[in-house]
């Protein structure tokens, strides 16, 4: 960098702010060279503050162009102020007072994605974190909470709809063919939840009665070839208001509630207090253009948003080492919603497979942080698997500890105690312990401390006695920042099987005990026992942990036959694939013959025959761990070596279980009507795994089977699964065709060639990195939108590890060359594509060295962003 590196911020410095904001009135004068942002802010001292002299620094930013500062009525001059690039600061204030600033922006020209910007022709916004301060000189932190009024003046024939947070108050016509809406939010609320569309939308509603007998209006607003896609969205959001007053006992509180569709959107969506922005790929969906999972993930985001009301906006965070006060929580809400909306265990199953995979190689890596984080550089590099996912495990384990009941007093307490407020996670934990009465001293570690705790767990069984005896020794290797751990509070939910495979009653009769780890070291005794059993340990996932336990491959055999919880059944599978193919690794790069142990071909023959089992939970014991997990378990990875046997042991399954297969996928297909129903979806997940398991033989007899399911298909779940076999197989010829054919039926549908991207960037193929950078030069792809990017560079650099880490490095560094492109244009993407060469630790020296090298040519760029600089210094320190 040629400027002094960033300075952190640290939690230890917070202070409560000097001044306070009760009023806000924006004016927007929209156009469409620049925008003219009128801001009347009605401000006060705070008296919680000791700096009772203190000056007011607003938070602004280089692109701002100040116009106009007034001060109580009077104008004040360049000298009555300090303005510097990022501050607008004011010295000798009263103790009331009004400011008003006038500010030219250009949204046009905003291609980072924050504060004020335009997507395919309409104005919208994003201000979480700090995007507000694109916008205009404001208190840009979350602790500042105002009530906000917002009028929004543009061409009424090119920008017809008008909308901000809150309801409306008035509208009207101005001169020279323009319009205005005045939006009014009766709720203070920090700046990051502002909002503001203004396009050429239309609008599809429907209406939601809550529980009090209120009517609330449903809007969501779309570009007009998207309407045939709001249906779900709607149904989804209808469920989710019926849920949280039927779970959580929280009703909507405004008169409206919107939803817009945007195209360029650098996160999922946005949970502006009544206004929520979405990306286009997390709202519009129809069974042509949407799978299966797309469905479910929409339904989990429009949950999630919409949750955000209460767990974020009524109660939001204090400051922004708080975040998963509000994210981690609404996470482990929406997983709740979608568990009680389908199934429970396949749920729990993608939740931890995604924790597994990504949070705890998060967990391992140079940006690891507590839950909590104590510092940081770019705030944006901290919406994380660590803040989202494992914040959520948080609450889940207090949700285990508590039970239901006290966990809902607990979380009744604390939106009845902070209704309006900006606080801590150390509040939330202070409710569920106040309306609970159990002690979460020890507990708060989880939000302090990174890392994934490790727990060991050997056994011991007293036939004279009849007592079984549990030891579990808890550790937490060093992270950056922490190398020594204390002991976490950590729910161990266990149960024990009989020879015959079924559950031994344990404490007052129950199947499962929740066992309270509290110290580096702990026996547990089970008495009563009648025989030495098989204990199904960390049952449900209760804790975001790592456990060793010395399972013979006949136990785990027995356990995914027998064992009454979901997950660990399904768990079992999974640690007896590992074992296996790790044992294959060491004989591969040996040179051996590779030989695959027939207990897992017995174990999925016998998953495959028995028909009266979930389908959906077949196909999920179906499914191999994934290179990534195979990598995330490995000391040093041997990225050739994992992709070889893992298809030896797909190819030679496939072999053994060919008829079985062939008749499962015969059985699961469906001639009539696409339905989203639960069963129609398990039977597609079903025909579909055992489809991609017979294509690894690559016969023609199969090939013709998939291209007979991709041109009939009559839903994208079909036809998106067969595209991939077909264009992932050995038949170069037909993957080419297939290919061809879903572009040119799909061409005009931006979110289904962001699949046909994502298709030939994921090709195990050794010809996948010239693919890639052959797209980059196709006409639908577009370096400024961040949903090309994810599907097209980010889907090369992170699904295809066998291509991308190339011996030559030239994968390396290609993701180098687009990073360093991207930071001028949207840093937050840019900073997030770095991920996989974070990780160079883990990879062998002839691999690290180069992605150290690519890591050193992204520091050395001149100017380089904050979001970019700190994931790249912590990766190399």
């Amino acid at each position: 960098m040629s400027k002094e590196n960033p300075r952190a911020i640290h939690l230890k410095d917070y202070r409560v702010p000097p001044f306070l904001i009760d009023q806000t009135e924006l004016h927007f004068e929209l156009g469409e060279k620049a925008t003219l942002v009128k801001s009347r802010l009605q401000m006060r001292r705070n008296p919680a503050s000791g700096e009772l002299d203190a000056p007011l620094e607003l938070d602004g930013d280089a692109d701002l162009t100040l116009r106009r500062l007034v001060l109580d009525g009077k104008d004040l001059a360049p000298g009555d102020y300090l303005l510097e690039s990022d501050t607008l600061r004011l010295d000798g204030l009263p103790e009331q007072f009004v400011l008003e600033c006038v500010t030219l922006i250009k949204p046009q020209e905003n291609t980072s994605l924050e504060g004020l910007y335009k997507s395919n022709g309409m104005f919208c916004t994003q201000c979480e974190a700090e995007g507000f301060r694109k916008i205009t000189y404001y208190l840009d932190r979350p602790d500042v909470m105002a009530r906000f009024t917002t009028t929004v003046v543009a061409d009424k024939d090119d920008y017809p709809v008008l909308l901000s947070n809150g309801n409306p108050v008035e509208e009207g016509e101005v001169s020279e063919g323009r319009h205005f809406v005045t939006w009014e939010d009766p709720f203070p609320k920090p700046a990051y939840l502002f909002a503001l569309v203004a396009g050429n939308l239309e609008r599809v509603e429907d209406s939601f009665t809550t529980a009090s007998g209120r009517e609330v209006a449903l809007r969501l607003f779309v570009e007009p070839q998207n309407l045939d896609k709001c249906d779900h969205a709607i149904r989804s959001l209808k469920k989710a208001m019926a849920w949280d007053e039927e779970v959580y006992g929280r009703e909507y509180d405004l008169d409206i509630f919107m939803i817009v569709a945007v195209d360029h959107f650098n996160m999922g969506a946005m949970e502006n207090k009544g206004l929520n922005i979405f990306n286009s790929s997390c709202v519009l969906a129809k069974p042509e253009t949407t799978t299966d999972s797309a469905f479910e993930r929409i339904e989990s985001i429009v949950a999630h948003e919409y949750f955000h009301n209460w767990s974020g906006n009524r109660v939001t965070c204090r400051d922004w080492f708080q975040l998963s006060l509000k994210e981690g929580f609404t996470v482990f809400r929406d997983a709740e919603f979608s568990a009680d909306m389908g199934s429970r265990t396949v749920k729990r199953i993608e939740d931890v497979t995604l924790l597994r995979t990504a949070q705890f190689a998060e967990d391992g890596g140079p940006m690891a942080h507590p839950v909590r984080p104590a510092s940081y550089i770019e705030i944006s590099n901290f919406y994380t698997l660590t803040v989202y996912e494992k914040g959520a495990e948080v609450v889940r384990m207090i949700h285990t500890l508590l039970g239901p009941e006290q966990f809902r007093a607990g979380s009744d307490l604390y939106f009845a105690r902070h209704d309006g407020q900006a606080v801590t996670t150390d509040d939330f934990v202070a409710a569920m312990e106040e309306a609970s009465g159990v002690d979460l001293g020890q507990f708060r570690r989880w939000y302090e401390q990174a890392g994934t705790p490790r727990l060991q767990v050997s056994d011991a069984y007293d036939a004279d006695a009849k007592r079984y005896t549990l030891n579990v020794k808890q550790s937490c290797p060093p992270s950056p920042g922490q190398d020594r751990k204390a002991p976490f509070h950590i729910p161990l939910a266990v149960g024990l099987l009989d020879a015959e495979g079924r559950d031994i009653p344990l404490k007052d009769g129950a199947t499962t005990q929740v066992l309270h780890l509290a110290e580096s070291e702990q026996q547990f005794h089970f008495d009563n026992v009648p025989c030495k059993p098989v204990p199904s340990l960390l049952r449900g996932f209760s804790a975001p942990v790592k456990l060793s336990y010395p399972y013979s491959r006949d136990e785990l055999v027995f356990l995914m036959s027998h064992d009454s919880d979901g997950f660990n059944r399904w768990d079992a599978g999974q640690q007896l694939a590992v074992a296996i193919i790790e044992e294959l690794i060491v004989d591969y790069r040996a040179g051996r013959e590779l030989k695959l142990d027939q207990r897992l071909v017995q174990a999925y023959r016998q998953l495959l025959a028995d028909t009266g089992l979930d389908p959906a939970m077949v196909a999920k014991m179906l499914v191999l761990p994934s290179e990534s997990y195979l990598s995330e378990l490995a000391e040093t990875v041997d990225v050739e070596a994992i992709h070889r046997v893992r298809e030896f042991v797909r190819r030679t399954l496939a072999t053994e279980l060919r008829d079985l297969l062939l008749e499962v996928y015969r059985r699961n297909r469906s001639d009539g009507p696409y339905t989203l129903a639960a069963e129609a979806i398990a039977r597609r997940r079903l025909q579909n795994q055992s489809l991609g398991y017979l294509m690894a033989l690559e016969e023609k007899e199969v090939l013709a089977l998939a291209q007979n399911q991709f041109e009939n298909a009559d839903n994208m779940t079909d036809a998106q699964a067969a595209l991939s076999l077909i264009a992932h197989s050995g038949f170069e010829a037909e993957a080419a065709a297939a290919l061809d054919a879903f572009y040119q039926r799909w061409q005009a549908d931006t979110l289904v060639v962001n699949q046909w991207f994502t298709t030939q960037a994921t090709t195990p193929r050794d010809n996948a990195l010239e693919t890639v950078r052959a797209l980059m030069d196709h006409e639908a792809f577009e370096l400024a939108n961040p949903n090309r990017v994810r599907a097209l560079i980010g889907a090369f650099c992170s699904q295809n590890p066998v291509q991308f880490h190339r011996a030559d490095g030239e994968g390396y560094r290609f993701l180098a060359d687009r990073v360093i492109e991207l930071d001028r244009l949207n840093p937050q993407i840019a900073s997030r594509l770095l991920t996989p060469l974070t990780r160079w630790r883990k990879y062998p020296p002839e691999l690290s060295a180069q992605m150290q090298a690519q890591l050193q040519r992204v520091l050395a760029v001149e100017e380089l962003s904050r979001d970019c600089y700190e994931v790249v210094s912590k990766s190399l320190a």
